[in-house]
């Protein structure tokens, strides 16, 4: 029918019978009545078909548009997932991207070397007895001092202050420092700052004409607020990623997204077992990763939708499990902590165990979010399993 087809057509107007016309019994019409496309004038006919193939139309681009959410909690990598999809599928990051992205590192550097002073700092007032001299806590102090006087802002266009570079090297490379740094411990030490700060990256950093490579941005740590909204092609496949802030205060915001989902992509940084949350230090990562994906997996937003799960940044948990025993946060695991395969399948299970639906498969991929080449691999992986699973609804 078009789109001014006739609606209740032949029906008397109400409040009148067959025979009340106009006075003098001359023919009437129905006032109430659309006209018939036999009825309608050529202009009419013209603007009927238009609507309708503009309603085929809309109907077909939807057909061909995947909508998927970014979900997990704070720090899971979410946000570099969505980077690495400008990287894949946009060419990478404008002009404005790239120097908002190199103030932003500037301030990761400044902020995150304080913390770690900051860290050794309490844990030398900690210690009773500690051997070493005043002078040595002095030092460690000044350099701290000194850090929480340089402003982590950086205007447009100005480079690096090369003033800062060697207090910023030698507050770093305090044996002291270190020692936090090696401990490893996610809220003391961004991850990025090792990668920053090693000496052939601080000093193309701190070059005047410095812009930020790919893999600098894909590093770079900021807080997500609000919504955030990435659309590119694939197969003929229109997709739009959705990322929303992970920390508690933000996922009041997620339901807004939450209608005609195709595919939920959760992140998990299963190197997060033994952290603590940035907004509260006494619950656990994963605790709260596990506790967030039962919500979603078993939501009735999500009874037919495809979950697929990022066990991420599995090059930090590979080194942490050497260092740091899974049993000391997770009794129940019973394999050997130095067990990487054994480690990461029982991360595995703990999430995939939650799922309620005896319908639903959990797909699962173990990821870096920095690593392009395997986040291309595991990304073209995703987008067969979208089309798959969705075939009936997808028009290819």
């Amino acid at each position: 029918m078009g789109a001014c087809g006739s609606s209740e057509a032949g029906q008397p107007p109400r409040g009148g019978g067959s025979g009340s016309g106009a006075a003098g019994g001359g023919a009437h019409h129905d006032v109430g009545r659309l006209p018939s496309m036999s009825e309608a004038s050529p202009e009419e006919v013209r603007v009927s078909k238009s609507i309708d193939k503009m309603l085929r139309e809309e109907e077909k681009r939807l057909s061909r548009e995947v909508k998927m959410l970014l979900l997990g909690p704070g720090s899971a990598g979410k946000s570099t997932i969505l980077k690495q999809m400008k990287v894949i599928h946009l060419k990478g990051f404008t002009k404005s991207e790239l120097e908002d992205y190199r103030q932003q590192i500037y301030r990761n550097v400044v902020e995150g070397v304080r913390t770690v002073v900051g860290v050794a700092l309490d844990e030398l007032d900690s210690q009773a007895g500690y051997a070493g001299g005043a002078d040595d806590i002095e030092e460690l102090e000044a350099f701290h001092t000194h850090l929480l006087r340089t402003p982590p802002e950086i205007n447009s266009g100005q480079a690096y202050p090369s003033s800062e570079l060697t207090p910023i090297l030698n507050a770093w490379n305090d044996p002291r420092v270190q020692r936090v740094v090696l401990r490893g411990r996610e809220e003391e030490v961004g991850e990025n700052l090792t990668y920053y700060l090693n000496s052939a990256n601080i000093q193309r950093l701190f070059a005047p004409n410095y812009v930020p490579t790919d893999i600098d941005v894909l590093r770079c740590r900021q807080k997500t607020t609000g919504i955030t909204e990435t659309n590119f092609k694939s197969s003929d496949l229109t997709y739009r990623l959705f990322d929303v802030g992970g920390q508690r205060s933000e996922r009041k915001k997620w339901i807004h997204c939450f209608e005609n989902v195709t595919a939920v992509l959760f992140l998990a940084a299963v190197s997060g077992y033994d952290q603590s949350l940035l907004e509260d230090k006494d619950s656990n990562q994963m605790q709260e990763a596990l506790m967030l994906f039962d919500s979603i997996c078993n939501s009735q937003w999500f009874l037919n939708t495809s979950i697929i799960l990022f066990l991420n940044k599995v090059d930090v948990f590979k080194e942490r499990i050497l260092v740091s025993s899974i049993k000391n946060y997770f009794p129940d695991y019973e394999g050997d902590d130095t067990d990487y395969n054994a480690a990461r399948e029982y991360f595995k299970m703990r999430f995939t165990r939650l799922n309620r639906s005896q319908s639903k498969e959990i797909y699962t991929n173990y990821t870096t979010a920095i690593d392009t080449n395997l986040i291309r691999v595991v990304m073209a992986s995703v987008y067969d399993i979208i089309v798959t699973r969705n075939l009936n609804d997808i028009i290819l």
